[in-house]
Order: C-alpha cells, then sequence, then structure tokens
C-alpha cells in the first residue's frame, strides 16, 4: 500500500506532463501554403509569433542628409568604400551603423583617438570589409535577398557580433576510443534543432561544396553509393534551415514528393540560391579576415565566427519579417559609383535609351560570337554588414564523395524568382499563379 501511494505522484506528474505537451495553449493559427490535402502549411502559436513580431521590429531610420557639399573623401583621410558620399551623407551612416553594430561601444569600436583614419584597430578592416559585403548581397544576390536587401542592423541587432554564428564543432568530449562519428552520438545539438544527427552540417555545405542532395532519381539504387551517414549531413542541414526561419518542411517542399521541384513552392528556388550566397560570404568576406581577427573571435578550432541561415533571419521567415530598411539608407544598396548617391539616382530616372535602326545594326558576318553567360549559381542568408567576426574555414568532416551539384532545397526566404526569370540550371520552379506561399499571420 505504501509503494502504491509513493507511486502516486509520480503518475500524477507524468499525466499532467502529457496534458500540457499535447495542449499547448493558445490555439494554433495555420496559414496554406501549398496544395490541399498534402498538410502543406505552416503553424503559428499566436503567442509565440507576438514575441518573434515583437523581437524583430527595426529601428526609426535617421531622418535623411541635407544635400549637396563637399565628399567625404576631400574631407576625411582613408576613406575607401564610401569616399563618394557627401560629408552629411557619410556622417549620417556612419551613426546608423554605430547604433545597429556597437551603440554602447560608440565610435570608439573602430576608431581611435590617435585619428580616425588610422586601420591600426582589427574592428575597422573587418567593418570595411562587412560594409563591401554588404553592398555586394544588395546588387549582386537579388535572387535571394530581391528588393528587400539586408543592412548591418538584419545580423547584427545590436550586438557587436552577430547573436548567431557558427564555427568548427569539435564534437562532445569524449576518449578518443569512445569518440562518435558525428551522428547518433546522444548527444543533442541546438544547431540541428536538437535532433540526433551530426553537430556540424554548416562545414560541409555552407563553407565546402559538397552535395546536399543524394537521394536517387530511380526506382532501385542503380548506382547511388550514397550513405545513410551522408542523408544524415543533409538532414541536419535542412532542420537547421526550417529552425532558422521559423518554418516546417513544406514551406519548400511538396508533402506527397520531397524530390520533385516541379511541385515545390517558389521558396524552395530562394533556398538554392540563398545557400549559394552564404557559402560566397562565407569563403569570400569572413574566412580571409581571418588574419586579421584576435582569438577572441574565433571557435575552439581557431576558425572565425561564420554566418548561416540564423545570423539574418533569428527565427522568421523573412528577416525582421521583411522589414526594408535598405530604402532608408541607399548607400549600402550597391558599390557606390562616382559622382556617389547622386550618380545613381541620375541612372535610374535617366529614359530608357532608343534601341538603334535595324538598317544602322552591324552585319551579320561582321559580328563576334556572343558567349555564353554561365547560369548564376548562388545562395542565401544574407548577412549583414558592419564591424563582425567571422573566418577561417573549419576543418569538419564533410559527407564524403560529394560534388556540389546544381539542385538543393531546404527552408527558403524571400519571394521567389519572377516567373520569367530562368530557374537555375536544373531547378524548376512552379509557376507563381499555382504556388504562393502567404505572409506570417499579422501581429494581434
Amino acid at each position: 500500500m505504501k509503494m502504491y501511494l509513493r507511486k502516486i505522484p509520480a503518475l500524477a506528474g507524468v499525466g499532467i506532463a502529457a496534458l500540457l505537451v499535447g495542449c499547448e495553449m493558445p490555439p494554433p493559427e495555420t496559414i496554406q501554403n501549398g496544395y490541399r490535402g498534402l498538410q502543406m502549411q505552416t503553424n503559428y502559436n499566436p503567442r509565440l509569433l507576438q514575441a518573434s513580431l515583437d523581437a524583430n521590429v527595426p529601428p526609426e531610420p535617421i531622418p535623411p542628409a541635407q544635400p549637396g557639399g563637399p565628399l567625404a573623401k576631400d574631407m576625411y583621410k582613408n576613406v575607401q568604400v564610401l569616399g563618394e558620399l557627401t560629408v552629411t551623407e557619410f556622417n549620417r551612416l556612419m551613426v546608423a551603423m554605430t547604433t545597429w553594430v556597437s551603440p554602447e561601444q560608440g565610435c570608439y569600436y573602430c576608431h581611435v583617438n590617435e585619428g580616425f583614419e588610422y586601420d591600426g584597430i582589427y574592428t575597422k578592416v573587418v567593418s570595411r570589409r562587412m560594409i563591401q559585403m554588404t553592398q555586394d548581397t544588395n546588387a549582386n544576390w537579388k535572387d535571394h535577398v530581391a528588393q528587400t536587401g539586408v543592412t548591418c542592423y538584419t545580423c547584427h541587432r545590436g550586438n557587436p557580433v552577430p547573436q548567431y554564428v557558427w564555427t568548427s564543432d569539435p564534437g562532445p568530449g569524449q576518449p578518443s576510443g569512445m569518440a562518435p562519428t558525428g551522428q547518433n552520438s546522444g548527444v543533442a545539438s541546438k544547431t540541428v534543432a536538437y535532433a540526433s544527427l551530426p553537430y556540424d552540417p554548416f562545414t560541409p555545405f555552407l563553407l565546402q561544396a559538397n552535395d546536399i542532395r543524394i537521394i536517387g532519381d530511380t526506382v532501385l539504387p542503380q548506382g547511388n553509393r550514397r550513405s545513410i551517414k551522408q542523408a544524415e549531413w543533409t538532414y541536419g542541414l535542412m532542420m537547421s534551415m526550417s529552425d532558422s526561419l521559423g518554418v516546417n518542411c513544406t514551406y519548400c517542399h511538396n508533402s506527397r514528393s520531397f524530390y520533385s521541384w516541379d511541385q515545390s513552392t517558389p521558396a524552395r528556388t530562394t533556398a538554392w540560391y540563398a545557400i549559394r550566397h552564404v557559402r560566397e560570404i562565407n569563403n569570400d568576406y569572413v574566412v580571409p579576415l581571418g588574419e586579421v581577427l584576435p582569438a577572441s573571435r574565433k571557435g575552439p578550432l581557431g576558425d572565425p565566427y561564420k554566418v548561416y541561415c540564423q545570423t539574418c533571419h533569428q527565427g522568421a521567415y523573412k528577416p525582421l519579417y521583411g522589414a526594408q530598411m535598405l530604402k532608408d539608407y541607399p548607400a549600402l544598396a550597391q558599390p557606390l559609383p562616382e559622382g556617389g548617391l547622386a550618380a545613381v539616382k541620375a541612372a535610374e530616372e535617366a529614359p530608357p535609351a532608343e534601341a538603334a535602326p535595324a538598317d544602322a545594326a552591324a552585319p551579320a558576318e561582321e559580328a563576334a560570337p556572343a558567349e555564353e553567360a554561365a547560369p548564376a549559381e548562388e545562395a542565401a542568408p544574407a548577412e549583414e554588414a558592419a564591424p563582425a567576426e567571422e573566418a577561417a574555414p573549419a576543418e569538419e568532416a564533410a559527407p564524403a564523395e560529394e560534388a556540389a551539384p546544381a539542385e538543393e532545397a531546404a527552408p527558403a526566404e524571400e519571394a521567389a524568382p519572377a516567373a520569367d526569370e530562368p530557374a537555375p540550371e536544373g531547378v524548376r520552379s512552379v509557376p507563381p499563379t499555382m504556388m504562393q506561399y502567404p505572409p506570417a499571420p499579422a501581429p494581434r
């Protein structure tokens, strides 16, 4: 009898826990983002959604600078990237970047008393490169960031180092004779939504260019030698992307055929570009900065902090839920030409050039053969500009025998390419008239 009475509290606790897990309040809101009958939908907990909306509110823009005046490159020393801005435009952007990246440290996070032109402090070298990265992202990766674009705030959110970065993961500390191979190790990892999957899915795909898509395209194996272990790396990346965007698998994939591109949502095409974009950011901008970053800005294996989907998205299917900060800071929209923003505006307002008369064209036989443009294989999480700290390649064990194919999938962001735009080689996107993914529910 006494033993029975001792078990009652434990059984009651289990029952209460099961009730709380199965009956989360308030009831979820459901948004359909695919064909009916296939459970292609996104479920939102209104309470958690409101918390996410509150956490993704951009700061108010600084009032525009007064037009005219001397250029920054003529008034200040060693202005290498933003010199074509006027002094007032330049100072406005510097103030904005300070509030986005180092609101507590202020200007002296990147500058020193000896002179603001001094490059001996690593944060200034990094911030200059991050500005160039942001300009390149907004100008050349519209397949990923569309017209919304990114600013330093998209990643930094008031932190000198973005809150969400990654480095090569040495794995759990275990005796060498018992060291796991990277999956099913019994150690849950936040990077893969606490699933029992490889705890570093980023090095193989967001630094190296391994093949994400390893599923066969025939009923029988027919020579596909990819292993379950390789599949687990893919699943790890997909879990991370899903968690980063706050969506489930059907945000990009059709539940009746995860493999099929022509039945997927437009977001899958965006994700294809996003993966390649992030990979370029890490390799072209972050890794080279390892030479100037201190050890405090690197991981346990000595590689700098790098970016992934969570760096920008932070649980939102679009960073900051699509808030268009870039329009208020046009200097970050592209590398500045001679003449600065005035030249950019003049080019946008100029009437389109008239086509030359047909009879004025050069004889066909004299025309040089046109070179075919290579398909752009670009990618995603646009991370931001501003003093960040990233770099150095990770030494991870990547899935073996993979060669980066053109088609990969995973929860994506931003709007899909326009209907008249060709999809990447090997990628077939669903016409927008067939598949439309809706925005998140409006805040209450």
